[in-house]
């Protein structure tokens, strides 16, 4: 059995009277494109904001490659290997496409302050070696002929490879997706499945929540169905699609 990448454990998340999310737990393995579905409000996005260590649970564990990081902060996080996306683009739109996938280089780079003002040699070998990488990731993206580009030129499903580049530029061992295909036309939207597919062949696990359910159920392996804040399913997109609670979920129940 493949290596258990990420695990939440009896996640309880609550806002003063508010339950948002109740008794959630999860996995993630090597290999897994794995979805997160479920009606609006029903929990998911905390679910990720508790994953990435932006939420503290206020009951329950996260564990990342078998290390429980509950309380972590959102920088050891992504330094310790998990890099994600989020519903909102988030670009830095002064920035070159290449400099911002480059910005997400930060917790892997050695060069200090110092390198930097006098733009020692190390420092130059360091920015070439950044430049190439970023090259590297806007080809798997197919944006690396807009490198040179602001982000925000960009078309909108551009921008959404784009932060998925600047993901990547992380090296994480997990890529969380918040609703990559959000606002996409059918052929950016084909487009980025075909993009997902290449990520997993090169070895990237995937965690993603996505509204789009033909998206879903094409491209994931395992889905987990949230309603209300809590799990109300878990199997194969071919099990969820019959499951009398999903359906209850999403199209309410018969008088």
């Amino acid at each position: 059995m493949s290596e258990v990448i990420l695990k939440t454990e009896h996640i309880t998340q609550r806002f003063g009277g508010l339950v948002a999310l109740s008794d959630v737990s999860m996995e993630v393995r090597a290999g897994e494109i794995i979805g997160i579905i479920g009606p609006n409000g029903a929990g998911k996005t905390t679910l990720f904001n508790v994953i990435t260590g932006m939420y503290n649970a206020t009951e329950g564990s996260v564990s990342l490659l078998g290390q429980n990081v509950t309380g972590w902060k959102p920088h050891k996080i992504t330094a310790l290997g998990f890099a994600r996306t989020f519903q909102n683009i988030r670009l830095y739109p002064r920035m070159s496409v290449r400099d911002n996938v480059i910005s997400g280089m930060h917790c892997h780079t050695k060069s200090g302050v110092l390198a930097s003002i006098f733009n020692t040699k190390s420092k130059r070998l360091e920015d070439k070696k950044c430049e190439e990488e970023a090259d590297e990731i806007l080809k798997i993206l197919d944006i690396y002929k807009d490198r040179f580009e602001m982000s925000t030129s960009l078309p909108y499903g551009s921008q959404r490879k784009l932060e998925i580049a600047r993901a990547l530029a992380t090296h994480p061992k997990l890529l969380l997706l918040d609703e990559p295909a959000a606002g996409m036309n059918e052929q950016e939207t084909e487009d980025l499945a075909n993009i997902v597919h290449r990520l997993k062949d090169m070895g990237y696990p995937i965690l993603l929540i996505e509204h789009d359910m033909k998206f879903v159920m094409n491209i994931c392996e395992r889905l987990y169905v949230l309603n209300n804040g809590c799990m109300i399913a878990s199997g194969t997109p071919d099990e969820i699609k019959v499951n009398p609670e999903v359906i209850e979920a999403y199209l309410g129940k018969e008088e």
